[in-house]
């Protein structure tokens, strides 16, 4: 007696956008999506109102509903101004690159001043740094190992942290939720 989807759909390949109570998401990177059954879920504790639908159909005993593509939540959440220090938001900061050589690949946390040195962990001393470039750099300062950053830590905003993901739009986008998401006009070619 549980829940039947209509054969020619994944549910799994369904999930839903969660826009705040304003129609903006509440992330871009990661992009703020539920599964389908966490927002049917919401749908029914009346928590969300449905935005968009996609075709597939989900059915009980009872009833038959399409999957929502879109939902915003009926409450709106206030963002904080200032995001969590974690591995992830610091190189979201740090746009996923190095900042010493700009490299993608193989990215650490780098402290620019060294905990040696009385260095904290913490979001105006952590880079991210390619494993290469914090390696050479040891445990000196930028200055001493002739290694300036092309830019220096700071505390981001979430708002910053939301205009940095937008430069990183996911491999997938349903149409129904392009209305909601402002990437940057030339990604969207």
């Amino acid at each position: 007696m549980g829940v039947h989807v209509t054969p020619h759909a994944s549910p799994e390949a369904s999930p839903a956008l969660v826009l705040n109570a304003d129609f903006r998401p509440l992330s871009y990177f990661p992009l703020s999506l539920w599964h389908w059954q966490t927002a049917l879920k919401a749908v029914f504790l009346d928590r969300v109102a449905i935005v968009s639908e996609y075709e597939t159909r989900v059915h009980s005993p009872s009833m038959s509903m399409r999957l929502p593509s879109v939902i915003a939540l009926r409450d709106y959440i206030r963002q904080p101004d200032f995001p969590a220090f974690t591995r992830f938001n610091l190189f979201l900061r740090d746009r996923f690159t190095c900042t010493y050589c700009g490299s993608e690949q193989d990215l650490t946390f780098d402290h620019v001043v060294p905990r040696a040195y009385g260095g904290t962990t913490s979001w105006t001393n952590i880079s991210a740094a390619c494993a290469p470039c914090n390696m050479k750099k040891g445990g000196r300062t930028p200055k001493e190992a002739q290694m300036h950053p092309r830019r220096w830590p700071h505390r981001p905003t979430t708002h910053e942290l939301n205009a940095n993901g937008r430069q990183f739009p996911p491999n997938y986008l349903h149409e129904s939720w392009r209305d909601y998401l402002y990437w940057d006009a030339e990604l969207e070619s």
